[in-house]
């Protein structure tokens, strides 16, 4: 039976069609500082408030140890995107929350670097986590939020199979303040199935 990798497993590498996830390294902080440093404006109304040495790279030593431990209590996995065919860093999406028993469920988070956006990148990525957590985990629910003014994240989740369910009022805390999010639900059994996706 598959269960969350633990460090002392090899990483889990995914392959989809146009990206490859992976966990993060220490070598990719000058990419994933640089990308999010271009991005900032672009990923600042989504997400909660940037520490001021967020970018440092002390901070992301401290990012990694945090996806480790996380990975290590089966908690949550996080994953750096890249593009298949030229290598470069597009962006990062995590599976948090992972919980078993009764639940089997978890949630998604990600972000894309604004020179990016809105090519597809990011809907093969999460179709690659959705598929992830379903046969490898044995998760039967995945869930997603966004903030109702972020159509470009709620195309995405579309397009990869989540449905709506419903608003989540004040439910995060985003850049400073609490917002209402839609809340997104992908069952087992509703996930598309894509022959041409492969795991590596």
């Amino acid at each position: 039976m598959w269960g969350l990798p633990s460090f002392s497993r090899p990483e889990p590498e995914l392959v989809g069609d146009r990206v490859v996830l992976r966990p993060p390294r220490t070598s990719d902080y000058r990419q994933w500082a640089s990308l999010r440093r271009d991005s900032r404006a672009f990923l600042e109304p989504w997400e909660p408030r940037w520490a001021p040495d967020e970018l440092e790279r002390a901070s992301w030593r401290q990012r990694l140890r945090r996806y480790r431990q996380d990975q290590a209590d089966g908690t949550a996995l996080a994953f750096l995107i890249f593009d298949r065919k030229a290598g470069h860093l597009i962006g990062g999406i995590t599976l948090g929350n992972i919980r078993h028993g009764v639940s089997q469920s978890a949630h998604i988070g990600y972000w894309v670097g604004e020179r990016f956006a809105g090519q597809g990148f990011m809907v093969d990525a999460v179709r690659l986590v959705a598929q992830y957590s379903f046969e490898r985990l044995r998760l039967h629910r995945l869930e997603a939020a966004c903030i109702p003014t972020n159509n470009r994240s709620a195309r995405v989740l579309e397009k990869a199979g989540f449905q709506r369910e419903g608003l989540l009022r004040s439910f995060l805390r985003i850049n400073g303040a609490w917002h209402d999010h839609i809340l997104f639900s992908l069952i087992a059994g509703d996930s598309p199935s894509d022959a041409s996706t492969r795991k590596g």
